[in-house]
């Protein structure tokens, strides 16, 4: 049996993050729909915006889409195809490079809110505060590496798998698997999860509005010029 706290934060804490996630992101879309939006500081200034925005953009993407397959895919669908030893290692190498880029990034984005007075006047607490938040979460994701890499045979990455997998398919058990693991894994669950929670509060939710419409659209598209207005009127 784990201690109340293990219990709480990798058992019962998930299931919170996300209703919190999933119902408030649905309240504000249908109470607030203005202010789902980015808040992009790009007509105050653009210096470092491109930069930054889409180093940030690249890693970010990369470790989201990496940290889905790699923790919620079944081992019986891979083993044939990679090791755990060798897939760690890919995780370990590809991870450390998308977060080292959106580490760059996201101090570029950090240094433009405090140091551009133009932007400065316009940040609001949040956006700061999860700016800091997600600094935070990738240095953890970073500490995880050299921890990884006392454990080559990928023992603790199959540990995370068989939680995460626990977890979604709302299986009894799913924090046993955490005892034993290493503090930063434990601290990178628990603020993932803290910014789940906090997701629907800030400029985050613009993730959600993907316009996959527009990838549906047809190649060409008809654009009519309006009639020249007479100088007479």
């Amino acid at each position: 049996m784990n201690d109340p706290l293990t219990a709480f934060f990798f058992g019962i804490y998930p299931y919170i993050a996300i209703c919190v996630m999933v119902v408030g992101s649905i309240l504000r879309y249908d109470r607030d729909p203005y202010s789902w939006k980015a808040d992009s500081s790009q007509l105050l200034r653009r210096r470092g915006l491109r930069w930054g925005s889409n180093l940030f953009h690249v890693g970010v993407l990369f470790i989201l889409f990496g940290h889905f397959f790699g923790l919620l895919t079944p081992h019986a669908l891979y083993e044939h195809v990679i090791s755990a030893e060798n897939k760690q290692s890919l995780a370990m190498i590809s991870g450390g490079i998308a977060g080292g880029l959106a580490l760059i990034g996201l101090l570029i984005l950090i240094w433009r809110r405090l140091a551009d007075e133009r932007i400065k006047a316009t940040t609001r607490f949040m956006d700061m505060a999860i700016l800091l938040l997600l600094f935070a979460q990738l240095m953890l994701g970073m500490l995880t590496i050299p921890q990884s890499a006392r454990h080559p045979d990928g023992a603790t990455m199959m540990t995370l798998a068989l939680w995460a997998q626990h977890i979604v398919t709302f299986r009894p058990g799913a924090a046993d698997y955490l005892t034993g693991v290493a503090p930063v894994f434990k601290a990178h669950i628990v603020l993932g999860l803290t910014i789940f929670l906090i997701f629907p509060f800030t400029r985050l939710v613009h993730m959600l509005s993907v316009p996959f419409k527009y990838l549906l659209r047809p190649g060409y598209q008809v654009v009519r010029r309006g009639r020249r207005a007479s100088p007479l009127g």
